[in-house]
This record gives C-alpha cells, sequence and structure tokens, in this order.
C-alpha cells in the first residue's frame, strides 16, 4: 500500500536535513497519514480510506460524501 492521500494525493518529498557545519544528509519526508474507518451514510457502511489529516479535518466540517465530490472521487 503506497503512502498517498486518496483525497489530496500528498504523498513524501525529498529534502535535505542541514547540520550546523552546512553538511547535507538526503531525507525522505512523509505525509501525515492515517488509516481511518469512515461511515458513509449513502452506502449505509463505513469504508476503509488511507487519509492525510489535513483531508481528514475537511471531512469532519463537510462530510465524506460533498468532499469525494469535490476532488471526483467515487465511493463505494
Amino acid at each position: 500500500m503506497s503512502r498517498i492521500c486518496e483525497f489530496t494525493k500528498k504523498a513524501s518529498l525529498v529534502g535535505n536535513r542541514v547540520s550546523h557545519a552546512n553538511n547535507k544528509t538526503k531525507v525522505r519526508l512523509q505525509a501525515n497519514l492515517q488509516d481511518k474507518s469512515i461511515f458513509v451514510p449513502s452506502l449505509g457502511r463505513s469504508i476503509r480510506l488511507r487519509v492525510s489529516t489535513a483531508a481528514l479535518r475537511t471531512i469532519s466540517k463537510i462530510g465524506v460524501e460533498a468532499y469525494a465530490a469535490k476532488v471526483g472521487l467515487k465511493l463505494g
């Protein structure tokens, strides 16, 4: 299972960790993804999603169905 948010398409980034001596070491910065079971009223059941915490905040504000329609994701 890849580390990509199903709603926002957030994925890992590549950057540098810079020491005090200005030595640069490559580092992979992972997105803050959570495996969640979210209830969808139109389906009458819960679905398992891997979503970022930013997407979870939006889901709690506008609902999972409205957010899925906004980003063009088909639930179920």
